[in-house]
């Protein structure tokens, strides 16, 4: 029986070969797993392999102004605030240790946090204390004029999708070479109208479903004309256009709503609207990544000052628990859903989640919880699809003295200032996103190694 003979392509020219097949294939309607079998008839399964993997994770991230961030200190707190009597934690000594690996640090996880079904949170002390504002932005900056949100949407132009990056509000998204433009929305329902067309509804000039069938035909059969369709610097943008053909005829409505039983799955069926609002904007955002229509959500999340939560400890339990809860609904759905993009694999598997804030209030006395922090520290939340080491980089100890941390070696350092340590947290971030391509990262960091923070690709 001989053996199937492949085309040899050199090593340097496989990275254009899998783009532009993926490309053709997706101007000719195939689904991807359809392009990776062909792609390895032609040249191998090795190959066929690379093709069938995303080269970017998907994105969340969380902007907790006015002093909601501290909420997230209930759920991962820092280790003497969790432990020792009279810190602001709402159950001391209840807190149980996340699992350690070689290169992770320690993490307290709350009792009601969410488990994330077993993925494991990273924490960085990191930039600095911005009290009262909604509109953070010290530890989400990889340097110099680059903003860590616009870097990440950037990155993810390597696999592109109708609306690359949503922001629901008015949030910090700033600037980074190649970062697409952010479609703002002002609210969670503002995600479904983006993609709601107003063609397909009733009195629209696409109601009818044969005139929309129509359009789309009648456009992709003028792309397959147009002189300039098969040169490579237009692929993108044909490939765009012939969704947007086919989404233009179409209401997704249906398919982006939260519904009722998603509510109830998430656990905010009648909980105060600003729960309900981080929920809804999930629900959609998981429904959005399974159509992959688009790549990154930004969303505000409890903007709510909480001076006096623990004056009403009833209240701030209810609280935790339903930020747990949502949080591991989400979770779930996105284990539920295959992706698209990468064969094999789950949503789950490929998303990255943030949370950053103006200040994480201070966790070492609950009476008004100040919103001082120890060396104007303020810190970044990731949840790094298994790319980063695991634990608190830097703490914030019992008697109000900080540890900072070394980026290239990933230890703790009696002292310092958290505010450059923004940079290499950012970049981390930057480097789970590209699923541990550190040249990518360079595109945009040039900062110390961050050899200590992340886990080598591959591993």
């Amino acid at each position: 029986m001989s053996r199937k003979k492949y085309i040899d392509i050199p090593d340097h020219a496989r990275r254009d070969f899998i783009k532009y097949a993926v490309g053709l294939g997706a101007a000719l309607g195939l689904r991807p797993w359809q392009i990776f079998e062909v792609t390895e008839s032609v040249i191998g399964p090795a190959a066929a392999q690379s093709a069938s993997v995303s080269p970017v994770n998907r994105f969340v991230g969380n902007v907790m102004g006015n002093g909601g961030f501290a909420w997230m200190t209930q759920l991962f707190p820092f280790a003497d605030q969790a432990t020792q009597a009279g810190k602001s934690f709402y159950k001391t000594g209840m807190a149980t240790d996340q699992l350690v690996e070689a290169g992770d640090h320690p993490m307290k996880i709350g009792p009601d946090a969410p488990k994330f079904g077993g993925k494991k949170m990273t924490a960085f002390l990191c930039g600095q204390n911005e009290t009262h504002t909604a509109r953070p932005v010290s530890a989400s900056t990889v340097g110099t004029g680059v903003g860590m949100f616009a870097a990440v949407a950037a990155l993810q132009t390597a696999a592109p999708t109708l609306v690359p990056a949503i922001g629901v509000g008015q949030l910090p998204f700033g600037a980074a070479a190649g970062a697409p433009a952010l479609a703002s929305v002002a609210n969670p329902a503002g995600m479904v109208d983006l993609f709601n067309s107003a063609s397909s509804t009733a009195g629209g000039a696409l109601a009818n479903a044969g005139d929309a069938s129509l359009f789309e035909a009648y456009y992709k059969a003028n792309l397959s004309l147009h002189s300039a369709a098969s040169r490579p610097t237009l692929t993108r943008g044909y490939l765009t256009g012939k969704v947007a053909a086919n989404l233009i005829g179409k209401n997704l409505a249906s398919q982006l709503k939260p519904t009722a039983a998603d509510l109830t799955r998430y656990g905010v069926t009648g909980a105060p609207a600003k729960l309900l609002a981080i929920a809804t904007t999930l629900i959609t955002t998981v429904k959005a990544f399974k159509l992959n229509l688009t790549s990154s959500v930004i969303q505000p999340g409890m903007n709510d000052d909480p001076h006096g939560a623990f004056a009403d400890m009833a209240t701030l339990t209810s609280t935790v628990i339903t930020l747990g809860k949502i949080w591991d609904a989400f979770m779930a759905d996105l284990m539920a859903e295959p992706d698209p993009m990468t064969a094999g694999a789950k949503l789950g598997d490929n998303t990255v989640i943030a949370w950053v804030g103006d200040t994480f209030k201070t966790p070492n006395n609950p009476s008004g919880w100040g919103d001082g922090t120890a060396g104007n520290s303020n810190a970044l939340y990731v949840l790094g699809a298994n790319q980063l080491r695991g634990g608190w980089f830097g703490q914030i100890k019992g008697d109000n003295t900080i540890e900072t941390w070394n980026p290239t070696t990933g230890a703790n350092v009696p002292g310092g200032t958290p505010g450059p340590l923004a940079a290499p947290a950012s970049a981390a971030l930057l480097y789970a996103i590209a699923k541990g391509d550190m040249r990518r990262v360079q595109d945009f960091y040039r900062g110390a190694a961050i050899d200590g923070v992340v886990k080598p690709k591959n591993m």
